[in-house]
C-alpha cells in the first residue's frame, strides 16, 4: 500500500432521479465549470424512478466541455458486452474522449430477474464479468471479427468498432476476494464505495488486489484506485468520516492518498453548495498537500546536481503514466512469426540506444572519478590531462544526441504517419510520442549546454551528470512507452519499419 503518484480527480456522484432531471443536469454544468474531473451515476435499470444512466450521460456529454463521465458502475447483466462496447465507445467520440467505464458484476438480482435478465450466484457472476472485460477489449481493437468462447457472452465473429478516440479505462467495482483478484489482474481501475468499505477496511482488501496483480506480472500501481465518498460538512469535527468543516475533509482524504493510493474521490452529492466546497476547498486542499508530501518522499528527491522534475515541467509529463494514452491490445505471440518480427525490431533499435546510453553514463563517472583523484592528488598538469577528459566526454555526448535525434527524426516523419494512415484510433498515442520527442529534444539541448559549461569549468561536472540522469530518466520512460503502445499494432498491422 503506498501513492502511486497519480494525478487526483475530485467529482460528483449523482442520482439519476427522474424526478430531479434538471438538477442532475445543472449540478453536472456545475461541476464541469468549477474545476471537478468527474460526473458519475447510477446504473440500475430495474428503478423505474431513475434516469436510463446511458441516455443520461449522452445527455450530460452535451451539456459539459471538459468533465468525464462514467456510469459508476454499470449493472452488467442488463447492459449486454458487445452493446455496452460501442455505446460506450460511441459516447466517448462523441464526447471527445471524456469516458470511463465503471463495471458491476451485479446485484439486487430479484429487481435483475424482473427485468428479464439472470439471476446468477456469485461464482458466475464474476466468469460473467471476466467474459465482459475480453468482449470489451476486443472490440475496441482493430482487427477482424473477433470469435471469443464463453458461457455467458461469446462472440462469433462479431467485428470491432466503433473504436474510442481515447483507452477507455475499466473501473470495476470490487469488494470481497474473487473479484478483488480480478481487478488486480484485469482491471483499469478499482472504485469501491465508502458505504460498503470503510477507510479502515481498504487496506487489507488493497493487499488482496495488488498481490493479484503481481501474480499476473502486472504493476499494482498501473491500478486507479478511486473511492465513493459521501459525509458531511459542518463547523465541528464529528467522529465519522467525512464529518466536519473542509480542513477535516481535506486531511481524511489527503491520507487515503498517501497510504491506499487513491486517487479519485467521487462525492454522493445533491446539493449545490456542497458540491461548491468540495470543489473550491476539498480538493485543492487535497491537493497541494499531496504534492508537498511527495516531494518530501526519497523517491521524489532530486538527485545530486539534478535539475527539478517539477510538477508542471515538460520532463514531468513524460514521467507522468496516467495521462498517456493507452490503447487495448491483442497477444502479439497468436500472429505469424514474420509479423512479431516486424514489430519486435522496433525493440531491437531502442535496445541499440539503450546501450549507447549506458555508455554515456559510464564516461560521466569515469571522469567524476578522475576529477576526484585530480582535486586532491594531481599537479596542473594533471588537471589539463582532465581537460582532455571532458573534451572526450564532450565528444561523445555530441555523437550519441545526433544518433539520438535522427530516431526520432526517422519515427516522426515516416513511422508515425504509416502508424495512423492503417489504424486512426492510433492517434492519440501518436501525438504524444510526437510531444514526448519534443521534450527529449528539449533535455539534449539542455545537456549540451551543460557541457559548454562544463568545459568552461570543470568543476559543473554535477550539472552534466544531472543531464544525463533526467536524460535516462525521462529517455526509458518514452521508449518503454513506445514499445508498450506500438509494437503490437506494427506486427498486427504487418507494417514495415
Amino acid at each position: 500500500m503506498a501513492d502511486f503518484g497519480h494525478e487526483l480527480w475530485f467529482g460528483a456522484f449523482l442520482t439519476p432521479d427522474a424526478a430531479g432531471h434538471h438538477r442532475i443536469v445543472r449540478q453536472a454544468v456545475l461541476a464541469d465549470e468549477i474545476g471537478l474531473d468527474v460526473v458519475g451515476v447510477q446504473d440500475h435499470p430495474y428503478q423505474p424512478s431513475f434516469l436510463d444512466a446511458w441516455t443520461l450521460l449522452s445527455t450530460l456529454a452535451g451539456r459539459t466541455e471538459r468533465v468525464r463521465l462514467f456510469p459508476d458502475v454499470v449493472n452488467l447483466p442488463l447492459r449486454p458486452p458487445a452493446v455496452l462496447a460501442r455505446a460506450a465507445a460511441s459516447l466517448d467520440i462523441l464526447s471527445g474522449g471524456r469516458v470511463e467505464l465503471g463495471l458491476g458484476s451485479g446485484a439486487f438480482w430479484d429487481g435483475i430477474a424482473a427485468m428479464g435478465g439472470p439471476r446468477r450466484r456469485p461464482g458466475e457472476a464474476v466468469e460473467a464479468l471476466e467474459e465482459a472485460v475480453a468482449v470489451l477489449r476486443a472490440l475496441w481493437t482493430p482487427g477482424e471479427g473477433v470469435r471469443l468462447d464463453g458461457t455467458h457472452y461469446p462472440l462469433d465473429g462479431a467485428r470491432p468498432g466503433p473504436f474510442p478516440p481515447h483507452p477507455i479505462g475499466l473501473w470495476i467495482g470490487a469488494y470481497k476476494p474473487r473479484m478483488l483478484e480480478l481487478t488486480g489482474r484485469l482491471g483499469d481501475g478499482w472504485v469501491p464505495s465508502s458505504g460498503y468499505a470503510a477507510p479502515g477496511e481498504l487496506g487489507a482488501m488493497s493487499e488482496i488486489l495488488d498481490a493479484a496483480a503481481v501474480r499476473a506480472g502486472r504493476d499494482p500501481g498501473e491500478i486507479r484506485r478511486a473511492y465513493n465518498i459521501a459525509g458531511r460538512f459542518s463547523s465541528v469535527a464529528g467522529k465519522g468520516f467525512l464529518d466536519g468543516p473542509p480542513a477535516v475533509w481535506a486531511e481524511q482524504l489527503t491520507e487515503l492518498a498517501l497510504v491506499h493510493g487513491t486517487s479519485v474521490f467521487v462525492l454522493a452529492v445533491d446539493d449545490d453548495s456542497d458540491l461548491k466546497v468540495f470543489a473550491e476547498e476539498v480538493a485543492p486542499t487535497v491537493r497541494e498537500a499531496v504534492t508537498r508530501e511527495r516531494g518530501r518522499t526519497p523517491g521524489a528527491e532530486d538527485r545530486e546536481g539534478q535539475v527539478p522534475v517539477t510538477g508542471g515541467s515538460p520532463a514531468s509529463a513524460v514521467l507522468d503514466e496516467s495521462t498517456r494514452p493507452r490503447l487495448p491490445k491483442r497477444d502479439i505471440a497468436a500472429l505469424p512469426p514474420r509479423q512479431q518480427a516486424n514489430g519486435r525490431r522496433l525493440v531491437l533499435i531502442h535496445d541499440h540506444l539503450r546501450r549507447e546510453l549506458t555508455q554515456l553514463r559510464d564516461a560521466v563517472e569515469q571522469v567524476a572519478a578522475g576529477r576526484s583523484d585530480a582535486a586532491a592528488l594531481r599537479s596542473m598538469i594533471n588537471e589539463l590531462t582532465m581537460r582532455q577528459n571532458y573534451w572526450t566526454l564532450g565528444t561523445f555526448c555530441a555523437s550519441y544526441c545526433r544518433l539520438l535525434t535522427t530516431h526520432h527524426t526517422i519515427e516522426d516523419e515516416h513511422m508515425f504517419p504509416m502508424l495512423t494512415s492503417a489504424q486512426k484510433s492510433l492517434a492519440p498515442v501518436v501525438a504524444r510520442l510526437e510531444q514526448e520527442h519534443e521534450v527529449i529534444a528539449g533535455v539534449l539541448t539542455d545537456l549540451d549546454a551543460a557541457l559548454v559549461a562544463m568545459i568552461e569549468d570543470p568543476d559543473r561536472l554535477d550539472r552534466v551528470r544531472g543531464q544525463v540522469n533526467l536524460l535516462s530518466d525521462v529517455l526509458l520512460s518514452h521508449l518503454s512507452y513506445e514499445e508498450e503502445e506500438l509494437v503490437e499494432p506494427i506486427a498486427r498491422l504487418n507494417l514495415d519499419i
